[in-house]
């Protein structure tokens, strides 16, 4: 088991100072039997009129903050600890129905999974294109090896490329340019996986990096975004195809979504100028208290975020 605390800051500055709306939250991880929150802090400066937490369609804990002030700053500080019990491999105990792909879903479970088996972009053909490089039209073959194919493929094949830009690229683009961020490459994930028949999520929260973050807390973090596809007798199976991971190790989840909108970490609004709106800083950092054997050196990782 480890333990992870997350400090995660972010600042909005504006030109001249304006009127805070409401804001939008999803910070908080749910309590699962791979993931245990310890604690859960939030400090926003300045003092908000009103704090709330929701639970939205998809069980997620959302914070909804109104403020009654003007400010040329707004500042949110949030802070969690849990306890994580990572996965060493992925443990595949797949149904006999579903052990080689294509399969169908029973009927007891396909009414609640269709919605996350429907593409967003149902008309973007590169998909398939990308797609019959690995899966043979009239072919079958083992679920899981097929899952991991394509998550590695793409933690192999693109690079990764930071934005500061708001939104995701569609699949189209991503293969175009074959780049992206962790966001873009987890839809893509999703829409090949939902072409082939599966159902996939979309996940949000935040993953350890030993050689980013280590013992000090250092700047430049982001959140993270990754999948979960589902898989008969196995469940939600977590694919990070930003770097290649198959399963939870150094990941904490915080939301599940069907689309990629339904998960923005923070959002809000404000009234004044657009100009007004000088942008905003983000900083991530990840600590953890699992600590090495004392026979073995720490290890270093070349995660991306």
């Amino acid at each position: 088991m480890t333990t992870y605390a997350v400090h995660h800051r972010t600042i909005y500055r504006y030109r001249q100072p304006v009127k805070l709306g409401q804001h939008q939250l999803l910070f908080r991880p749910r309590d699962s039997y791979d993931q245990r929150l310890l604690d859960c802090r939030l400090v926003i400066r300045p003092e908000p009129a009103e704090i709330r937490w929701i639970h939205d369609v998809s069980g997620n804990c959302l914070t909804l903050v109104d403020f009654d002030t003007v400010s040329d700053r707004l500042e949110f500080d949030t802070t969690i600890e849990l306890d994580h019990t990572p996965e060493n491999t992925p443990d595949f105990r797949i149904e006999d129905y579903a052990r080689e792909h294509p399969f169908a879903y029973a009927d007891s479970e396909l009414p609640d999974l269709e919605p996350y088996m429907r593409r967003h972009h149902p008309d973007d053909v590169a998909v398939e294109e990308w797609l019959a490089k690995f899966v043979a039209a009239d072919g079958r073959r083992p679920t899981g090896q097929l899952l991991m194919t394509l998550n590695e493929a793409i933690a192999e094949g693109f690079s990764y490329q930071r934005r500061t830009m708001r939104g995701t690229q569609t699949p189209a683009e991503t293969l175009e340019l074959q780049q992206g961020t962790c966001r873009d490459f987890a839809l893509l994930m999703m829409e090949a996986a939902r072409a082939l028949g599966f159902a996939a999520r979309f996940i949000t929260g935040y993953v350890y990096v030993a050689d980013r973050d280590g013992p000090a807390r250092l700047g430049g973090g982001s959140t993270h975004a990754w999948c979960s596809i589902y898989v008969p007798g196995s469940g939600w199976v977590e694919f990070d195809p930003t770097n290649g991971i198959v399963g939870n190790r150094d990941l904490i989840r915080v939301g599940v979504a069907r689309t990629p909108q339904q998960a923005i970490p923070l959002w809000g609004s404000y009234w004044g100028e657009p100009e007004d709106d000088l942008g905003m800083e983000v900083s991530v950092n990840v600590k953890t208290e699992r600590a090495p054997p004392a026979d073995q050196p720490a290890a270093t990782s070349s995660t991306r975020r």
